[in-house]
């Protein structure tokens, strides 16, 4: 019979995904106790296993090691840098992932937050709730021109909702998208193009050793001091000591984070700054968007494959 297990803490106390899960799987052991679960007590928790669901937990050569009856890892959520491809292949582990399930849900997250720095939201309710009532004068999204860093499935479908609004659109990628480029009206441009250009910048990239701290001191230093960052993306692109004197120096108008190199952050001084936004890591926390990414984690146990070259970013 196969067994499997579900790490995530989220799926495991979703009603509607144990249910799902529990119709096509007889044997399931859910996360009930809510553990973040890691090294040891993850391996733990595996063992006997031979199908996983997986989340936010560290996949490495030692987690694949100690688990010889593990055949397949199947992805609840779309990003996959917490795994080790090459421990997964050698020890023979199938990975089930969908790309793009929460794109909609990071989508509108990120218009929200350009929206709300745009128009100084977060430093305006905390001088009510602290019980000063004064005006602030902010900008439209209207017209504004906005630097996607990352044309994959979430770029993708944020375009269109900005042109919504008569954003231009600027886009860097490794890859080329000429036709949907085409279609959109986008212009693709090289990294420092964009930053220098953009009255928003957003991240759309997955954390790698290409992309850990792609936007360092110098390059955060190309942006203009009106424009606003976002990152609903992954924690380590970007410089965040960097981003914190920018933001008290008043060298960059705006930033809404979503994510950090460590979750949950330290740092209250960045916190704490009138001009910052920041969000527990609820990109993809819309409840359509949990629906989407659990059943496609429940496919996944059947329809994994061995990562390779061609794996999807």
């Amino acid at each position: 019979m196969t067994k499997v297990c579900v790490a995530s803490r989220s799926f495991s106390r979703h009603p509607i995904l144990r249910a799902e899960l529990l119709e096509k799987y007889a044997d399931v052991t859910f996360n009930d106790a809510g553990l973040s679960l890691s090294g040891s007590i993850l391996i733990d928790f595996v063992d006997g296993h031979d199908r996983a669901i997986t989340a936010l937990e560290k996949l490495d050569a030692a987690f694949f090691s100690a688990l010889p009856d593990l055949k397949v890892i199947s992805k609840y959520g779309v990003g996959y840098d917490m795994i080790d491809f090459d421990a997964m292949i050698d020890h023979g582990v199938k990975l089930g992932w969908t790309g793009g399930t929460n794109r909609r849900s990071v989508s509108e997250l990120m218009i929200s937050a350009t929206i709300a720095l745009l128009r100084h939201v977060p430093a305006a309710s905390r001088e009510v709730q602290e019980g000063t009532w004064r005006q602030h004068r902010g900008r439209y999204l209207s017209e504004r021109t906005v630097g996607i860093v990352g044309c994959g499935h979430i770029g993708k479908d944020l375009t269109p909702l900005l042109k919504a609004f008569g954003c231009k659109i600027l886009a860097h990628d490794i890859l080329d998208f000429p036709d949907f480029y085409a279609a959109h009206d986008v212009e693709p441009v090289g990294l420092e193009n964009l930053l220098t250009r953009a009255d928003v910048v957003s991240l759309h990239l997955p954390l790698d050793d290409s992309t850990r701290n792609i936007l360092s001191a110098d390059r955060l230093g190309l942006m203009r001091n009106d424009a606003i960052l976002i990152n609903m993306a992954r924690g380590g692109l970007i410089d965040e000591n960097a981003l914190k004197a920018m933001l008290m120096e008043g060298r960059l108008a705006g930033a809404a984070l979503d994510v950090f190199e460590e979750e949950p952050p330290t740092d209250l001084e960045l916190l704490r700054q009138p001009n910052f936004l920041v969000t527990p890591h609820i990109g993809g926390s819309a409840e359509e968007a949990i629906l989407a990414m659990g059943r496609a984690a429940i496919d996944g146990l059947e329809k994994a494959r061995f990562p390779d070259d061609d794996w999807p970013k």
